[in-house]
Order: C-alpha cells, then structure tokens, then sequence
C-alpha cells in the first residue's frame, strides 16, 4: 500500500450503486467490482484487497453470509468490511458488527462521507498492519534472546549439548539450526600439538616463517 493505490472491492448487485461509490471513490483508490456474494468472495482470494464495501441484501447469498465466510478465513479475516445499506436497522447494524464489519454507510450515499469512512479505516488497517508486523520481529528477537541467555548444558568430555528436548547433539548442529552462523573446522595449536606432535615442530615452523616478511 506504500507504492500503490489502497485497493477496494465493491459488492452490490445493483450496477447504479456501484457506478456511484465508483464516482465518489475514483482515483484515489484501485477499485474492483462483484455484482454477487460467490463472485465476491473468488475476487476476495484472489485480489486480497485492501477494504471492502459490501452490499447487505443480494440475490443468493447475502452481505451478512459473504461477510460470515470471510472472517472464519485466517487469511482474510484482517480485511476491513464496511456494509452498505438501506436497511438502517439497529439490529441490522448489530447483526452485522458482531459478524466483524467495520462500519455501515447508508443509502443514499453521501460522497464525502464514504471517501472519509473509507479513508479512516483503511488508515486504521495500516496501522493495525504495521504493529502485527512490529509484533512479529519483536517476537523472533526474544525467540534469539531468550535461546543466547538460557544455560546451554554442554558435556565436559565430548562437548556435545543438550537441545530442548533434552537430547545431546553436537554443538555445531545445535546452533546452525536455531541462528544465521555458519562452521567451518580448523585445528588450533594445542589440539595440533597433542594429537599430532610429531609433526607439530614442521607445522609451527612453516607458520613462524609465513609471518616473516619476504626480502625485497
């Protein structure tokens, strides 16, 4: 939403409503039309938009129905529904917001009251958004916090450690599977010298002479 228009699915089964939310909402939005409930919710799954404005009463399968089958879906279920309605009911309006709506707008429409209806929630979905995203990272950095600052059992003869599961695995594997770090295997001097000592003289000597500089 950063580098594009917010985008918004219209759902009304009546193409002059649609023709006037499309006139008050042009140009600021990317807009996207559904003239039922089935054809709303394959353009839901496949657009993803950013808000929708959905009609209440429709041939088939109602506003309330298409609201309902959205919300119950995990990946759908954060897009801000507002309903548009002639209805004006308060039990309508209650149905509805229980169902998990944003707003209503009634007919007929005020222009200037959906563009700003639709302004503020979607501002509210980006800040919503943005603090899940926050949440996120925040929740994978203690994740990498807590697992440097906890007592890691190490064995002091092989020095295999015990993971969470209480199992012993060797330390290289322990901690290429929970961080970014990458081993590669050397000898350092005084394993060098205890397992091989009868070449540890010729080795140490051809390092003390890698470190002198060449004659010019």
């Amino acid at each position: 939403m950063e580098n594009s228009k917010p985008s918004i699915l219209i759902v009304d089964d009546l193409p002059e409503n649609i023709q006037i939310l499309s006139s008050a909402l042009d140009g600021e939005f990317e807009l996207y039309f559904a003239l039922n409930g089935k054809d709303a919710l394959k353009r839901v799954a496949s657009l993803r938009p950013d808000l929708i404005l959905l009609d209440i009463i429709m041939p088939g399968m109602s506003g309330f129905e298409v609201c309902k089958t959205i919300k119950e879906t995990p990946e759908l279920s954060g897009i801000p529904i507002i309903f548009i309605t002639a209805l004006g009911h308060a039990d309508e309006e209650s149905e509805g917001l229980m169902l998990g709506a944003a707003d209503y707008i009634t007919k007929p429409f005020n222009s200037d009251l959906v563009r700003l209806r639709v302004r503020n929630h979607l501002e509210l979905k980006i800040k919503r958004d943005a603090l899940e995203q926050r949440t996120r990272e925040l929740e994978e950095a203690l994740k990498d916090v807590r697992m440097l600052n906890e007592l890691l059992p190490i064995c002091a003869s092989c020095k295999n450690v015990r993971n969470d599961e209480g199992y012993w695995e060797q330390v290289e594997k322990y901690f290429s599977e929970r961080t970014d770090v990458m081993f590669s295997h050397a000898i350092c001097p005084d394993c060098l010298k205890k397992l091989y000592p009868e070449i540890y003289p010729a080795i140490l000597e051809g390092l003390e002479a890698s470190k002198k500089p060449e004659d010019s």
